[in-house]
């Protein structure tokens, strides 16, 4: 098992790895915009599930795979950054269902808020790099690696979890207030599904 200044090293390295931007927080607040808070943190949760399906690739050795196959690669970013332009193109399309629902007090949905976010968080390349970069640098050669990389993971996706949630809390909060007047919701919606086509257009760059 990691050592203790080996699981020092690897908190920090992955508090620091989630605090910078990217898809996964990105796709957190445009959800929040979007759909609402509720949703958002199940999305959250979706996302944290999906994190763990590519633990599990990495831990059998597919993920070395995906991240040494310039073709696998490109087909992951491009499915993943495809499918999150869809749903900010959803959002935009649909971008008075919010009010509609606020008015008539039913719920906006198109699409399991977990579901949703387990797609984008197994299919995001940056965490897939990450995990086949580092995990096994925290891991002791001697024993389990795959289940250090599993238990590392599990780690991983704990934190990630908790901050994305956190940011969904404070993205939400934001939602309520704009919809104090529910004409804002329109806009408010338009914005969150601009996000998310934005953030497609991000995890094509991605190195």
């Amino acid at each position: 098992m990691p050592s203790s200044s080996q699981w020092a090293a690897f908190l920090l390295a992955s508090f620091l790895f989630i605090q910078v931007p990217g898809p996964s927080l990105l796709f957190t607040i445009g959800r929040a915009l979007t759909v609402g808070r509720r949703e958002a943190l199940l999305s959250v949760v979706g996302n944290g599930l999906g994190l763990l399906a590519q633990v599990a690739l990495v831990a059998v050795g597919l993920g070395a795979v995906v991240a040494a196959s310039a073709t696998a690669y490109t087909a992951v970013k491009m499915a993943g950054a495809a499918y999150v332009v869809w749903l900010g193109v959803q959002a935009i399309r649909h971008r008075s269902d919010a009010r509609l629902a606020m008015a008539t007090a039913t719920p906006v949905r198109r699409g399991h808020p977990v579901r949703i976010g387990f797609t984008v968080g197994a299919t995001n390349p940056k965490t897939i790099v990450f995990f086949v970069a580092f995990l096994p640098q925290f891991a002791d050669p001697t024993a389990s690696v795959a289940l250090q990389t599993m238990l590392l993971g599990l780690v991983f996706g704990t934190m990630a979890i908790a901050s994305d949630g956190a940011w969904a809390l404070a993205a939400g909060s934001a939602r309520d207030w704009f919809a104090r007047r529910p004409t804002r919701l329109d806009a408010l919606s338009a914005t969150g599904g601009t996000m998310m086509i934005g953030l497609g257009a991000t995890m094509l760059t991605v190195e």
